[in-house]
């Protein structure tokens, strides 16, 4: 069997990082040549004297470094080296087609980079075939650019202008290199040609420059994501795959310009990227809306926020803070002497806050006696919107559920602290104030349908469900009348997100016909797109998975261990069980027998004292006599010679 030819060899450093392991896997399923799509287009790359070949079915064979020594070898790599000198790193390098090196994630590559292709050029005359040596760099060597046209600030700079970019402070390393680099290409083209290809910032593969905002957002560990200059400014992003293309392409044509960038043509600001979701559910009662807002949580990690929920919570914490030892404060502030200035502070901003948490909840008390259970709009607003900036709504994310359910209501919950709403005499409607850009929401969705319709999805709702809720008889037609009545006026809280542009997008439940709403569900999920939400990192779910693997050996040993505990316990009772049985059948058949043995003495006697006799006798002259049939005989003779026994009765 003709042995399989073996694929260039090419060389990638830091094959166990993010960058370098996706580049890796893709390539080393790519065969050789394989962009290449007809020999005319070989021929105008004929340009930069060097030859592309024909493809071959050849695959990239990928060997390279690795950034950590204990790291494992990936499956994708032919070889991993572990380097010890620079001279048996040229080896390596010598024996490879095609030299990658990535300067995008670790700096201290750079000088390494630049000698691997200063090393390789020294060795020119030495090559039988053409080399390849391509330097992944970074978009921040473009950093600090300016447009080219004042006239159109806005136009994308583009390769042709890569001689006047202006880098970053933080990496003239990198731009250093990336000069080095052409430079050293130029000289003999035909067997060392070089080239340079500036990443923009790496993304997917669930890793990449954004990991760490949104791991910040999701861990929720700071008051606010940072945002750098005013989040307006756009950001040049590739895939991680979109980059391997294009190096594979690179490796396939052989340009004729040495320099290539390699950015998406998305246009999305920092803003953009990092900022939380925030949704809000508006709906008439029994219209599901607090189903469809738990789920959307579930499914975006997001937080429910629902008034009742947030009141409780609120209330349950101004109690738990009052609840502190209000003596053990006011020591703690007496106390006086040297040392003790920055505790002092602290325990008089303690003492504080247990007065105004103090203030605070006895006035929601006396608030909520004056009004039947119920909170008033000034407190619900300010427990609101003290719920919505904190750290896990802001960073993480919110689902709203029924609430602002006015445009006052609105208003006053998403104005800006400083921003005095004022009022013209005569007018209902408030002049329109500054809106927090923090809390306020970037989906609405209206679920509508028909009064008829919501009655009969009530109706068929089971008693324990109905119970002890407002969807009885009279109570829910008195809450759905109150929707209608602040929804058909000329000012609802639609109208408010509406002057905002944060358009509201309506879902009519009654066409599904679906008493769970699963199907409206899939339709606002489609409406907001894939979670943003930050997800755990391969080694948290191979440790979650560990542990849970040990917790269901652990349970299923301990539930081994009860069965045949169980069945021990069985077993004995068994034996025990059938031991007395035992017992009980030997007793019973003793009884017996000792009752037939009382029953059969009369019997005896009578026999021993009327029959044996005479029966003796019998079978003596039966002996005697010989008769044919000696049991007759004897019956005659009984019958004859025992007048005293009646055996009419026997």
């Amino acid at each position: 069997m003709e042995e399989a030819p073996r694929g260039r060899r090419v060389f990638l450093n830091h094959l166990d990082s993010y960058c370098g392991r996706n580049i890796g896997e893709y390539l080393s399923t790519c065969v050789v040549g394989a962009t290449l799509e007809s020999l005319e287009e070989e021929e105008e790359g004929d340009e930069n004297d060097s030859v592309v070949e024909v493809p071959t079915g050849e695959i990239y064979e990928i060997v390279g470094t690795l950034s950590k020594p204990e790291s494992a070898n990936p499956p994708f790599a032919k070889e991993t080296y572990t380097v010890s000198s620079r001279e048996a790193l040229l080896s390596h390098l010598l024996e490879c087609e095609i030299v990658l090196y990535n300067i995008t994630e670790d700096a201290n590559q750079i000088e390494e980079a630049t000698w691997a292709a200063s090393a390789l050029h020294k060795e020119i005359e030495t090559f039988a075939k053409q080399k390849l040596f391509i330097l992944i760099s970074t978009i921040m060597t473009w950093a600090n650019t300016k447009p080219f046209d004042p006239e159109d600030p806005e136009a994308p700079f583009s390769e042709e202008n890569f001689n006047k970019r202006k880098s970053h402070p933080g990496f003239m390393d990198h731009i250093n290199a990336e000069k080095h680099i052409i430079k050293l290409g130029k000289t003999n083209k035909k067997k060392f040609s070089t080239y340079v290809v500036v990443s923009g910032h790496q993304y997917g593969a669930e890793e990449g420059f954004f990991h760490y905002f949104f791991k910040m957002c999701w861990l929720g560990e700071t008051p606010a994501i940072p945002v750098f200059g005013d989040g307006n400014n756009v950001i040049p992003t590739i895939h991680i795959r979109d980059l391997a293309v294009v190096l594979q392409n690179v490796a396939d044509h052989r340009p004729v310009f040495q320099y290539v960038l390699a950015v998406d043509t998305s246009m999305h600001t920092l803003g953009e990227l990092v900022k939380p979701l925030k949704v809000c559910i508006h709906g008439p009662p029994g219209s599901g809306k607090s189903t469809i807002a738990k789920e959307l949580c579930k499914h975006y990690k997001l937080h429910y926020v629902g008034i009742n929920d947030v009141i409780s919570e609120k209330i349950a914490d101004l109690e738990q803070i009052v609840a502190k030892e209000p003596d053990k404060v006011e020591e703690e502030i007496e106390r006086e002497g040297e040392g003790e200035g920055e505790d002092l502070v602290e325990e008089e901003e303690e003492g504080e806050n247990v007065e105004a948490a103090k203030e605070l909840l006895d006035a929601i008390k006396e608030n909520m006696q004056q009004n039947k259970g119920h909170l008033g709009d000034e407190y619900r607003i300010k427990i609101m919107k003290d719920k919505l900036m904190s750290m896990p709504c802001r960073n993480q994310g919110y689902v709203l559920d029924g609430f602002p359910e006015t445009f006052e209501q609105a208003m006053d919950l998403f104005k800006v602290e400083d921003d005095e709403a004022e009022e013209e005499e005569g007018k209902a409607i408030a002049k329109m104030p500054k809106f927090n850009q923090i809390i306020i929401p970037e989906f609405i969705f209206s679920l509508t349908a028909s009064d008829e319709f919501l009655i009969n999805r009530i109706i068929k709702l089971p008693e324990s469900e109905v119970a002890g809720t407002h969807y009885t008889e009279d109570q829910f037609l008195q809450i759905l009348e109150h929707f209608r009545k602040i929804n058909t006026d000329d000012v609802t809280v639609l109208n408010y997100f509406d002057e905002l542009e944060i358009h509201p997008q309506f879902i009519d439940i009654a066409v599904y016909e679906d008493s769970e709403n699963i199907l409206a569900l899939s339709k606002i999920i489609k409406g907001i797109g894939e979670p943003r939400n930050y997800g755990l990192t391969d080694e948290e779910k191979e440790a979650l998975e560990r542990q849970a693997a040990e917790e269901l050996l652990a349970k299923e040993a301990e539930e081994k261990a009860e069965q045949k505990c169980k069945e021990d316990k069985e077993r004995e009772e068994r034996m025990a069980r059938w031991e007395e049985w035992n017992k009980q059948q030997e007793e019973v058949k003793k009884q017996e027998e000792e009752l037939l043995e009382a029953q059969s003495v009369p019997l005896r006697n009578y026999l021993m004292k009327n029959v044996m006799p005479t029966l003796m006798q019998g079978i003596n002259e039966c002996c005697r006599i010989r008769p044919d049939d000696p049991v007759n005989f004897l019956a005659e003779y009984l019958f004859k010679n025992s007048p005293d026994i009646d055996w009419n009765k026997r």
